[in-house]
């Protein structure tokens, strides 16, 4: 049983008098929509599948309504959540959360009127756990694209949990429940009348423990904990169900997972433990730099958490105990998107087998100053080889060298001087030679998938060249959903960003 923490001081009754969920029917309309199945009842809410009934007597499916479970003034929690994600839906838009339709106030009937998500949740994935890595690392990469977008609305879930999960058929994460939530212009009603920590005991951060509630590696640390679970089938921190009991992961260290699991990799582990760093500052710091790694192990930068196989000893647990008493929290970002804007993912689109070197040189430097203005970036160099539409291509060239391997052996030589001047760990620097017969869509594929804010890559000097083979970078700008600059050589001024 997940135990939830709040305040239950308020003696807050609104709603008097009001139906209560049990007493609602099928078949009875409330407002414009139509009572059609109970589809669930929970702890806090009932969901119904309802229909929208319009003048002429049509209805729309397809949509499900929230409605509380009002207990005059037992549970003030449930009433201020769900004022709370009453407030947030209309704010959010995407494929990522249900699409908002409707509400209703306290003073009549309160509900939320939302798409039905027509897949399925994650919830009962904990009951086969421990699963597969390959739909472990699925999981946790299709849930952190999710957060990003999400944190790029300036929200913060703060209630991450299997049960908070969905998916569509198409496989797309959806978020759903957001009662204890933190938008960043809205005001923050359970902060300002609860004094328990907010959140699903396992889950929470160490930061919620400590009343912070405007991080969005909150959610990161949550999704950690899912994914601990799922690889070892066990949660790094138990069921906690008092304050005291949650303080504890201020201090304990979790079990590595590959002390649990002989077949978890070092990447995976570095991965989670990444996740679960006591400090956010130490975490990811964006959904999308945790989705990237996900997707492509082999630029996971690997430390001793990666090789860890039993906990700190007792004189470790004792420090990290004493500098944990009374400890404040560190310094909380201000908003949730001020952190994301913090830590962009640069994309550098290189044409190492082709670009002539005084591009190459101009890239570099393009590259390399965009980067030195944003400290918490991350750089992922890119380049594409290409592959043929039809028949097969030879993987090695004149002199049996793998092309693959080549051309990242050009792309890492070409990032050397920004990651000398920079300084830049591993863990910012990644390198990915992608195999497409189409430049353009890769470089746009790519930085879709991985969140990328900003393209930065070379245009073709020769302008027959360009008009007979046609224009990469033109395309990429018109079709990416980010900033693109475009750089030609030093004779020639660069393009605007797109």
């Amino acid at each position: 049983m997940e135990s939830k923490f709040f305040s239950s001081t308020l003696g807050y009754a609104p709603g008097a008098g009001l139906p209560s969920p049990s007493s609602l029917e099928p078949g009875m309309v409330i407002d414009r929509f139509q009572l059609e199945e109970k589809l669930h009842v929970g702890g806090m809410a009932h969901l119904w599948r309802v229909s929208e009934v319009n003048h002429a007597g049509d209805s729309r499916l397809h949509l499900i309504m929230k409605v509380p479970r009002i207990k005059g003034g037992e549970d003030p929690a449930t009433i201020v959540g769900f004022e709370v994600e009453q407030m947030i839906m209309p704010m959010l838009t995407g494929p990522h959360v249900p699409k908002f339709i409707a509400k209703g106030d306290f003073t009549r009937q309160p509900y939320i009127v939302m798409e039905r998500i027509e897949g399925h949740s994650l919830r009962p994935r904990l009951d086969h756990a421990p699963l597969a890595l390959d739909e472990v690392i699925e999981i946790g990469s299709r849930v952190a694209t999710a957060l990003h977008e999400l944190h790029r609305q300036h929200l913060v879930h703060l209630d991450i949990k299997p049960s908070n999960i969905m998916f569509r058929p198409d496989g797309t994460a959806v978020l759903v429940d957001f009662g204890l939530s933190r938008h960043d212009f809205l005001p923050d009603l359970l902060e300002e009348e609860f004094t328990l920590p907010m959140g699903t005991g396992p889950y929470m951060s160490p930061e919620q423990v400590q009343f912070v509630r405007n991080d969005p590696r909150s959610d990161l640390f949550a999704l950690g904990v899912m994914l601990y679970h799922f690889t070892t089938g066990e949660r790094p921190f138990g069921s906690p169900d008092s304050v005291r009991g949650l303080r504890r992961r201020l201090w304990m260290e979790p079990v590595p997972p590959r002390a649990l699991r002989a077949d978890c990799p070092p990447w995976l582990q570095e991965v989670i433990l990444k996740c679960l760093e006591v400090k956010p500052e130490r975490r990811y710091q964006s959904a999308a730099q945790l989705a990237l790694d996900l997707q492509d192990p082999t630029q996971v930068a690997l430390t001793r958490r990666a090789e860890k196989l039993q906990k700190s000893g007792a004189i470790r647990n004792f420090k990290r105990w004493f500098f944990a008493l009374g400890a404040e929290p560190g310094q909380a970002v201000a908003k949730a998107s001020d952190q994301v804007e913090r830590s962009p993912i640069i994309m550098a689109a290189v044409d190492v087998d082709n670009a002539s070197s005084e591009l190459l040189e101009q890239l570099r430097e393009t590259v390399r100053r965009i980067v030195l203005t944003e400290p918490g970036a991350r750089l992922a160099c890119v380049s594409v080889m290409r592959t043929a539409r039809i028949g097969m291509d030879d993987l090695v060239d004149h002199a049996g060298q793998s092309r693959h391997v080549k051309q990242l052996v050009g792309l890492k030589h070409w990032a050397r001087p920004i990651s000398k001047s920079l300084n830049l760990d591993e863990g910012r620097l990644t390198f990915h030679v992608l195999e497409a017969p189409d430049a353009a869509a890769a470089i746009i594929d790519f930085a879709r998938r991985n969140q990328a804010d900003h393209i930065v890559m070379g245009a073709r000097g020769n302008s027959g060249l360009r008009r007979y083979l046609g224009s990469v970078s033109s395309q990429v700008v018109a079709e990416s959903d980010c900033s693109v600059t475009v750089v030609r050589a030093a004779s020639a001024p660069a393009e605007p960003p797109g």
